[in-house]
């Protein structure tokens, strides 16, 4: 079957995973930068020639700032008419189970909760002791009863999971967790109640690529295993605009390749700081592309490549020097969540609407930048959220944007089709 994955919210890293499994992008639902039409028309959209969608929700159901769950995983259920499938931690609980679902029942009567899944069951007798007290307190399907095993464990850091473009043998991992949920889950059960709501009406096809007029111009795009933070909407929107993306490798090439412009995603730097900082000849090459004017973007990980030296704990690495600062990491995360911005009249890229445009995106990093140098400037102010130094973020060099913020090309953000024309405007 050909399966549509979902993640609502921005989190780069499970829809790696979930990208990886299905053989399919992955693709974002995010209330804070989509609109709720764009959310129910990018579903629609995705879904076109597919069998099944997927949506993973993020923390609980009905988890949310908003107090009356406006931004909640249920509120996302109930606009896009989703049946719901709760997937519940049962290890260590026996009839505790049945006034946790009674009240996940109750709690909002408009919502379409279709089965449950019990995840980390202790064993045959424990499987058998819920199944008996679900059964009489409850008219909930069961959909599956997952056994606690070591083999069903994805290694988490600092960030969350590991990204699958990190983990050796992805595919493999993959292959053993599927084996295992196949044997525990009720699949036919599953296709039922997907079954039972119609898919969504697709929009009248939009944002299809203008003819081309002008030559595309070539953005280098950093990707492997240190960088690798994209949204797949995002790398289509830089296409749409007029881009030529070319994947090259900060750790394994020795130079950047042929191109006019250059972005680096974000990632995890600090896990090859020896390889990253090993590799002189492409961190020279780099800093030899900023400092001939070329349009450079860099998102976290990325703003990180591009400082003097990187430390973490012991450890120090020379990265690009561009930047004439370090990055430290820290325990604890130095910026987390939902951002707001308003562009300064230092953003270079090429703006409609006329300067302040406000923006929202989103930050999760536990480094910080060392020893700001008081003569930068930032292209954003910061109106919620930390960024560099918790005013300013998006530090402005030639024509280098470097950002602790992560962008997404929707919501009326057009941040794709402006760093096109940056790069068309300082190729050469």
């Amino acid at each position: 079957m050909s399966v549509q994955p979902f993640k609502k919210g921005p989190d780069y890293i499970d829809p790696l995973w979930l990208g990886q499994a299905a053989g399919r992008a992955c693709f974002n639902l995010d209330f804070h930068t989509m609109d709720r039409r764009e959310i129910t028309d990018g579903l629609a959209r995705a879904l076109v020639g597919t069998d099944i969608g997927l949506i993973e929700g993020n923390v609980g159901l009905f988890d949310d700032v908003d107090p009356h769950g406006g931004n909640s995983n249920a509120e996302l259920a109930k606009l896009l008419g989703a049946p719901v499938v709760l997937v519940l931690d049962v290890q260590g609980m026996g009839r505790g189970i049945v006034p946790l679902l009674l009240g996940y029942l109750a709690f909002d009567p408009g919502l379409n909760v279709a089965g449950v899944i019990m995840n980390k069951v202790g064993g045959s007798r424990h499987e058998a002791n819920l199944r008996r007290v679900l059964e009489h307190y409850t008219d909930l399907p069961l959909l599956g009863a997952i056994h606690r095993t070591a083999e069903a464990r994805i290694d988490e850091r600092h960030l969350g999971l590991m990204p699958s473009n990190e983990a050796e043998e992805a595919d493999g991992r993959i292959e053993r967790i599927r084996s295992l949920i196949a044997e525990q889950l009720d699949i036919s059960g599953i296709l039922e109640i997907a079954r039972s709501v119609p898919l969504p009406t697709a929009p009248v096809a939009e944002n299809r690529p203008e003819p081309a007029t002008r030559e595309p111009v070539r953005i280098a795009l950093a990707r492997d295993a240190a960088f690798g933070f994209y949204y797949p909407d995002d790398l289509a929107a830089l296409a749409r605009a007029g881009a030529k993306l070319i994947d090259f490798s900060p750790v394994r090439d020795s130079e950047l390749p042929d191109a006019d412009g250059l972005f680096i995603g974000g990632g995890f730097p600090e896990f090859r700081l020896r390889e990253l900082s090993e590799n002189r000849s492409m961190r020279a090459s780099v800093r030899d592309f900023v400092a001939s004017g070329g349009a450079v973007y860099a998102e976290c990980g990325g703003l990180m490549y591009l400082c003097r030296e990187l430390h973490w704990g012991d450890r120090r690495g020379a990265m690009c020097g561009v930047l004439s600062s370090d990055v430290a990491m820290h325990e604890r995360p130095q910026g987390r969540g939902y951002v707001r911005l308003c562009e300064t009249s230092d953003f270079p890229w090429p703006s409609t609407p006329a300067i302040p445009y406000e923006l929202n995106a989103h930050e999760f990093h536990h480094s910080a930048i060392v020893n700001p140098a008081p003569t930068w400037s930032f292209g954003y102010r910061v109106l919620r959220g930390q960024g560099i130094d918790g005013k300013h973020d998006a530090i402005v060099y030639k024509n280098l944007v470097a950002a602790y913020s992560h962008l997404r090309a929707v919501g009326g953000n057009d941040w794709a089709r402006r760093f096109v024309e940056q790069v068309r405007a300082c190729r050469g």
